[in-house]
């Protein structure tokens, strides 16, 4: 939903080159929907997007460097500076998206493995540069 009346508290706004390739691979890698997307006056260049995941909402834009230098996209071979944390409800799901997210194009660096804390884990990279986390606890609470 685009600008919704109840944001949640906190939300991710991803800066990336190539908006409509990332908003095409977040369909596919994570089941995602764009639900706003406004393009730049240059007609090539996402200006805001907003892409429904894992049941919240992703902001995304390309990046803008005449206009906002102090954020930018993450750049080819670059370590990323935090990670998007997604907590699944099974151990199971981590498998499955970790699987889904490599099928289309991101790098696992992180496989699927029971963790000390008590959950399944695994961590890939996108195409774009951004690092995204996804763990489930191996025993209800």
């Amino acid at each position: 939903m685009a600008f919704g009346p109840n944001p949640p508290p906190i939300q991710v706004h991803l800066c990336v080159k190539g908006g409509d390739a990332a908003i095409a691979f977040y369909e596919k890698a994570f089941g995602g929907s764009c639900t706003y997307k406004q393009m730049a006056e240059d007609g090539r260049r996402v200006m805001h997007a907003n892409v429904e995941v894992f049941g919240s909402e992703v902001m995304l834009h390309d990046e803008f460097s005449e206009h906002d230098g102090d954020v930018t996209a993450p750049t080819s071979g670059s370590r990323a500076h935090l990670a998007i944390n997604i907590n699944l409800p099974k151990p199971a799901d981590v498998d499955a998206i970790v699987k889904r997210a490599a099928d289309a194009g991101a790098t696992v660096t992180c496989p699927p493995d029971d963790m000390f804390w008590g959950s399944r884990y695994g961590r890939v990279r996108d195409p774009f540069g951004h690092v995204w986390a996804f763990n489930a606890a191996l025993k209800p609470a």
